[in-house]
């Protein structure tokens, strides 16, 4: 048995499907489903049990749990514009240490989800390597509660029983429930579609144009691939970025969205609000070494064929 939390969230849901493609179904899902379509990612997949976070956690201080081969934790608050860090510091590093702590009483590998978040403006050029992880400033309390979990780890030389995951710029089908943190991608298509146009954020920094802002965008299919090779591999422990390794422009996205639809390209820049201009990345790029070290030598698809791909999705909203 297979504990998954955050298994009817996005990048949950999406690797559930990756593990049943794999024959794999005997998988205890752990997440919170709530008044938002979260709960249409579980149709079709196979499972033998649903939990809600809450109660799961309790089975576990209880010790009610039956002991699994497996935890991937990816439950957690992923949103980048709340500021309750009681909030965060409840859900994402203290349910994240209880979880920890048991997998490693019982001797089973513990897969968890870290986040380019934590790097902040990438002072340290977003290198996973371990040594680096103290000197890390993240730009916001979601990046910093995962950071915290990361120190924990290292702090108390966990980092050998546990394999965490800095995801960057995910898109993809199953993030139809995200709202706001949903991708520009998901976010646009009715515009791109109906009206042939794309709103992205102007630049308030110098050095980058608007549109020119550049992220690391991986597509939900590379992602889980990769975490398919980590979860197959447990002797196979540390931190390690999960993205491309290669920065592309919001523009770049943009053009992409205009193509995979066949629309000429008509792009407007629009004000970015006052509550992130001071905690905006405008870079990000995922140092890829250490994934490779491991063993996993499969390339990324190139961003126009994955939006290609995740609009043949779009188009009916269809999951995965």
């Amino acid at each position: 048995m297979i504990i998954l939390t955050g298994g009817a969230g996005f990048i949950g849901s999406c690797f559930l499907w990756k593990l049943n493609q794999e024959g794999i179904k005997d998988i205890l899902v752990v997440d919170h489903l709530d008044e938002s379509e979260k709960w249409k990612n579980l149709i079709g997949k196979s499972y033998y049990d649903y939990i809600q976070k809450g109660d799961f956690f309790n089975a576990v201080i209880n010790r009610k749990v039956q002991k699994p081969q497996a935890i991937v934790h990816l439950g957690a608050c992923s949103s980048t514009t709340l500021h309750d860090a009681n909030y965060y510091i409840k859900n994402n590093y203290e349910y994240s240490k209880t979880l920890a702590l048991w997998a490693f009483e019982i001797g089973i590998p513990f897969i968890y989800a870290s986040s380019a978040a934590t790097y902040g403006n990438g002072e340290y050029d977003y290198d996973d390597d371990i040594v680096k992880i103290r000197s890390l400033s993240p730009l916001n309390v979601y990046g910093f509660s995962k950071h915290m979990f990361d120190l924990w780890l290292l702090n108390n030389n966990y980092l050998n029983k546990a394999v965490g995951i800095k995801f960057f710029n995910v898109f993809g089908p199953n993030e139809y429930h995200k709202c706001d943190m949903r991708s520009v991608i998901c976010k646009s298509y009715d515009d791109v579609v109906n009206r042939g146009l794309i709103k992205l954020f102007k630049s308030y920094n110098e050095n980058y144009a608007d549109g020119g802002q550049c992220r690391d965008f991986v597509y939900i299919k590379d992602v889980i691939d990769a975490m398919y090779f980590l979860f197959k591999n447990p002797s196979k422990t540390g931190i390690f970025n999960l993205g491309t390794g290669k920065s592309r422009t919001w523009n770049d996205i943009a053009k992409s969205m205009f193509v995979a639809v066949g629309k000429k390209e008509s792009i407007e820049y629009i004000e970015m609000p006052d509550n992130l201009k001071l905690k905006y990345q405008y870079f990000t790029q995922a140092k890829m070494d250490s994934l490779k070290k491991a063993g996993y030598n499969k390339s990324f698809m190139e961003l126009e064929d994955s939006v290609k791909d995740y609009y043949s999705y779009l188009k009916n909203k269809s999951y995965l």
